[in-house]
């Protein structure tokens, strides 16, 4: 087995110190990550600039705002969004940081948790840090040049949204809030990629790593919420609360950033004092002996794939379920809230439905069910991740053959989409009901997110086929989610033509519960997603492994 690992140059005076070599290291990440980076970059700016243009086109009148602010009072609104004293004075402004501060703070932090632990532990457990170590570099090199490239990528992240929300010249939008809005921004993401310095250190595979920090990330925004609709002191525990505890666009409070900068500097300094407690490649938490005989289902492609996937299965099992829970938490108010808004009254009214709630819940449903797509594109990437990791090749050394071994994890996306959207209906729909105090809409929502399991199928299809095709290529799937967020979501409000629509997998859908159940495109998109799927297969049976 032929490993090829990109050479890297590391020029240090002959007396090395803890941190040398950092210089070539930022560089060498600045080029792994050219396209990854910019993507990041462009796509939080563009979703940050265009929700502002959004609002302004879809609240310009003042009593519009004012009809928003009366119903994003609610407890469960509040959860979703932001405190309730950005509502006092609800210009274009203080909505923004009421609705989105909250959530691109999350995606802010996602950023810097993949970013840190793409380039410390992902390094480790596949070897590459031992061998750049060979070389003249510092212990503490690797992870101060990952800390380096996340904190310049926040910080022009932070200028990038200025220069974006300064530059609208829209009411209560000024350019000393939008300094302050990138920048808590910036600070909320230097805390998560501190969680994450820290989290490289305990678990020596760079899923667990990314998924503690992930959890941190969750327990955040929870207690941003909790804080939120009930006792506020909880807010004061979440760097997500302290983000939006600076009054962006009201009162442009600066100092709740410093508790963002003294976390991060704690959790800095606690990294670089752990990683000096464990060897290279190893983690803190010493791993579990497993048993001496493997379960039978291990032995076996379906088991054995299923065990690599099973914890990221559940820990997106479980964020579905809350995220349709807090989605039907407002079903029995969206008529109130949707009240007077002529853009979404329009969409609505074009999906049809006996209510303004069930109109409502189709358009959550395509969001929901892109957000599932996630998933799919990730798990159906987890096979290009075995391959470049070098554990592919050994197993298919065995007598187990190409089309079984891809085949398998191919069958376990197909069970991880179903439980996906069975976790999101039933959240939605349990949720939704004790909203609308109507047991029947559990089973009809259930049944609604049910019917974009094709659209999920032809997702995981281009995957494979990607895979199979052309490897170095398959991360061109996360375009099917990004292009169905923007035209199934988006494209309603701001009525995009319809052919834009018909090029998503999820454009074809019926957006049940407001529509009527129609089988053909749903039958089409299964014939569509099982062509792919064996053309993947076939083309992988036929490619060499290890293609870079």
């Amino acid at each position: 087995m032929t490993t090829t690992t990109a050479p890297v140059s590391v020029g240090a005076p002959a007396a090395g110190g803890t941190l040398t070599g950092i210089g070539s290291l930022v560089r060498f990440i600045l080029r792994r990550d050219r396209v990854r980076i910019p993507v990041w970059l462009a796509a939080l700016t563009l979703t940050t600039v265009g929700t502002a243009t959004s609002f302004r086109d879809l609240y310009g009148a003042d009593l519009n705002r004012q009809q928003v602010a009366e119903t994003m009072s609610s407890p469960a609104a509040l959860a979703m969004t932001g405190p309730s004293h950005y509502l006092e004075n609800y210009h274009f402004g203080s909505m923004m940081s009421h609705q989105m501060l909250g959530f691109t703070a999350i995606m802010v932090g996602l950023m810097s948790v993949l970013l840190v632990v793409r380039h410390t532990r992902a390094e480790e457990e596949t070897g590459r840090a031992e061998l750049v170590r060979a070389n003249v570099v510092g212990r503490h090199a690797h992870l101060t040049a990952a800390l380096t490239v996340a904190a310049a990528t926040n910080v022009v992240l932070a200028l990038l949204m200025t220069l974006g929300l300064g530059g609208l010249g829209m009411a209560g939008i000024t350019w000393s809030g939008a300094l302050l809005y990138g920048a808590a921004h910036a600070a909320a993401g230097m805390v998560f990629a501190g969680v994450a310095a820290v989290t490289v250190q305990i678990t020596e595979h760079s899923r667990g790593a990314s998924g503690l920090a992930l959890a941190v990330i969750g327990v955040a925004y929870v207690l941003r919420a909790a804080g939120d609709v009930g006792d506020s002191v909880l807010s004061w525990l979440s760097p997500i609360g302290w983000a939006q505890a600076t009054w962006v666009f009201l009162e442009n409070r600066w100092w709740p950033l410093l508790l963002a900068l003294a976390l991060t500097a704690a959790l800095v300094v606690t990294a670089f004092a752990l990683s000096i407690r464990r060897d290279v490649g190893a983690g803190l938490r010493q791993p579990r002996p497993g048993p001496a005989a493997a379960s039978a289902a291990l032995v076996r492609p379906i088991g054995f794939a299923l065990r690599l996937h099973r914890g990221m299965m559940v820990g997106f099992g479980i964020a579905m379920f809350l995220l349709g829970s807090s989605y039907g938490s407002i079903l029995g108010e969206a008529e109130d809230m949707l009240a007077g808004i002529e853009a979404f009254e329009d969409a609505l009214a074009e999906i049809g439905g006996t209510s303004v709630a069930e109109s409502f819940a189709s358009i959550v449903l395509v969001n929901t069910a892109i957000i599932a797509s996630v998933y799919v594109v990730m798990a159906s990437l987890r096979p290009r991740a075995e391959e470049n990791a070098g554990r592919a090749e050994p197993v298919l050394a065995t007598p187990l053959s190409r089309l079984g071994w891809l085949g398998s994890h191919l069958v376990v996306v197909m069970i991880g989409s179903t439980v996906m959207m069975v976790a999101a209906g039933l959240g939605l729909g349990l949720s939704g009901a004790s909203s609308m105090s109507d047991s029947g809409m559990v089973l009809t929502l259930l049944g609604a997110a049910l019917a974009y399991l094709p659209a999920l199928w032809v997702t995981a299809g281009v995957t494979i086929v990607l895979f199979g095709l052309v490897p170095r290529a398959a991360t061109l799937a996360w375009i099917v989610p990004l292009y169905g967020f923007v035209v199934s979501y988006l494209g309603q409000i701001l009525q995009f033509p319809e052919w834009t629509n018909n090029l998503s997998p999820y454009g074809h859908i019926p957006r049940l519960p407001a529509d009527d159940l129609s089988m053909t495109p749903l039958m089409l998109l299964t014939v569509l997603a099982a062509v792919l799927a064996v053309g993947g297969l076939l083309a992988f049976r036929e490619r060499e492994v290890n293609v870079t």
